[in-house]
């Protein structure tokens, strides 16, 4: 988001921030937390994954001229293939973080709060990301914190 709001949008930045943001967080995140939660099988599921992200956010079409800064709509650029795939698999990861998190939230009440709180300011970051890019930012910036401060809470 800030490489497009500082010298304006195009291909390679949506690229970018379409890999890094629609395709990697929250499936990433949940692969983090099956793992922490000792699920060994994830982590070739998640390098698979993140293989297929990468070559989905190299190889596919990029459609329509971007023409400012503000962050550009996937729907007016994008084809619905990776569309759907950024949606199922931030489902799928936000799914497994959640559910990683109220399964063990008996052992770890606070950590596992700030985490699920992470993801909740991460949601209302993306939410924002046509409207208010200053608030999406400051959204993302607190769910990075909080998910600092839930992965390092022992308690």
């Amino acid at each position: 988001m800030a490489w497009g709001a500082a010298h304006g949008w195009d291909e390679p930045a949506f690229r970018v921030y379409y890999l890094c943001g629609a395709l990697l967080s929250a499936p990433l995140l949940g692969i983090g937390s099956l793992s922490l939660a000792g699920k060994r099988w994830s982590a070739p599921i998640g390098l698979v994954y993140t293989g297929l992200a990468v070559g989905i956010a190299a190889a596919m079409p990029v459609h329509g001229v971007f023409v400012s800064t503000a962050v550009p709509h996937a729907q007016d650029h994008v084809d619905a293939l990776p569309r759907i795939v950024a949606i199922a698999a931030s489902a799928l990861g936000t799914l497994a973080v959640v559910t990683v998190a109220a399964l063990s939230a008996r052992r770890r009440p606070l950590g596992n709060a700030l985490i699920v709180a992470a993801v909740a300011a991460a949601a209302a970051g993306s939410a924002l990301t046509q409207t208010a890019v200053a608030a999406a930012a400051a959204c993302f910036a607190a769910a990075a914190a909080l998910l600092y401060a839930g992965a390092t809470r022992t308690r």
